[in-house]
């Protein structure tokens, strides 16, 4: 079995990777009958060289390997028939800007295997760059609030080495008195609390937060079923929740009268209520002026959330009463900080952590039978060319029905 480290080709360029040059090495280490060709980038976060001083063969030809790991979506050209790949093909939610990269990979009787569709039996996401969305997303929201309040200038993420320096540059400031709201319990909402705990800010009960006044700054970590309630009165549960949202309504706007920068760290599924809508936004006791939203849905949840913004231009402004973008310091505005490729900011420290995790669930079911039904629960399509049984769904939105 031949692995190969593509070039990542989608605009704008992404810096990161599958597996670095040591987690690469571990891997040789791990499973000798396997082999590690890297395609050559000169985008890459890890250089040519990294990867060439510790023996492997780097090269502008992988087309004879077997398994390509990549992290971005592949453009249709630079596919190779017949072959496996790894990569984010953002297709699952029958998105219809990647329809054609999934009939062309039918077409090419490709093995495709989403990164986001490698699962544990019960379906929860087992690799993913989730944490360094979170981390880079709730320091984004900080260096916001300091610009536009005149508070205090934190530099871009990208400008930094690594998380260390991240956290470092926390250390120089100090953060007024608000009441912040973080959604979310998994992967994206943890990264994000690991921010608001670096920076000594109290975490309080739900409580406490919708009932008290402080004099420092403090946060709440909300789940689905705080800010989400069934429209019959009786008491919500969050797994069936997630398996049928429809008999549920907003509870979000308790919070909303509380909270000045709301940080979006939640998973949305189909169907789910909106958190808060334009409408909501326009109410006299909505109190939030600042969102990071970490989540990123398009006129969606967080009504606030008009357009994604870019690392380049990572904030704007949503005025409520107009429903316009308008400057992100705007005394009217909620300031909107919606990067949708966060972990790109810091491409060292996601790259690493994805790999560990890649290599700790991935690899080895090549080599394992797929005990664990890893690669099986994770294959979108076939080699025949056909949609996998549990992919089945996508098949209306393959023919272009949907």
């Amino acid at each position: 079995m031949k692995f190969a480290i593509i070039k990542e080709r989608k605009n704008p360029p992404d810096r990161r990777v599958v597996l670095s040059p040591e987690t690469l090495a571990e891997a040789r280490k791990r499973f000798p009958d396997a082999q590690f060709v890297v395609e050559s980038s000169d985008i890459r976060v890890f250089s040519d060289e990294a990867y060439a001083r510790l023996g492997f063969e780097v090269t502008n030809d992988v087309s004879d390997a077997d398994v390509m790991i990549g992290v971005k979506e592949v453009p249709i050209e630079h596919l190779i028939s017949n072959k496996k790949y790894f990569y984010f093909s953002h297709t699952i939610k029958k998105q219809p800007y990647n329809r054609k990269l999934l009939v062309a990979m039918l077409e090419k009787n490709i093995e495709m295997y989403d990164h986001e569709t490698i699962v544990r039996e019960d379906n929860m996401r087992l690799i993913g760059f989730g944490r360094y969305a979170g981390l880079v997303g709730a320091y984004n929201g900080f260096r916001a609030l300091g610009l536009r309040d005149g508070l205090f200038n934190l530099p871009k993420v990208e400008t930094l080495a690594d998380l260390n320096e991240v956290k470092s540059e926390l250390y120089k400031i100090t953060v007024p008195n608000i009441k912040i709201l973080l959604t979310g319990t998994g992967k994206v909402a943890h990264g994000a609390k690991e921010i608001l705990d670096h920076l000594g800010i109290k975490e309080i009960s739900d409580a406490l937060y919708l009932t008290s006044k402080f004099t420092e700054p403090v946060y709440v970590m909300a789940d689905v079923m705080e800010y989400a309630k069934r429209v019959d009165g009786k008491v919500g549960d969050k797994w069936e929740f997630y398996k049928d949202p429809t008999g549920y309504e907003s509870n979000f706007m308790p919070y909303a009268k509380e909270t000045d920068y709301f940080i979006a760290g939640h998973f949305y599924g189909n169907n789910a209520p909106f958190l808060f809508t334009r409408e909501d936004a326009k109410h006299p006791d909505f109190k939030i002026n600042l969102v990071a939203d970490i989540s990123c849905d398009i006129d969606g949840p967080v009504a606030s959330t008009i357009r994604p913004s870019t690392i380049a231009d990572p904030f704007y402004g949503y005025d409520p009463q107009t429903e316009k973008e308008v400057a992100f310091d705007d005394k009217d505005a909620i300031t909107v900080m919606a990067v949708d490729n966060l972990p790109c900011e810091l491409p060292k420290d996601a790259s690493e952590g994805f790999g560990e995790t890649f290599l700790e669930h991935v690899i080895p079911a090549f080599f394992n039978n797929d005990k664990k039904g890893i690669l099986n629960r994770a294959r979108i399509t076939a080699e025949d060319g056909q949609l996998t049984e549990r992919f089945s769904y996508l098949q209306n939105y393959v023919d272009g029905k949907e």
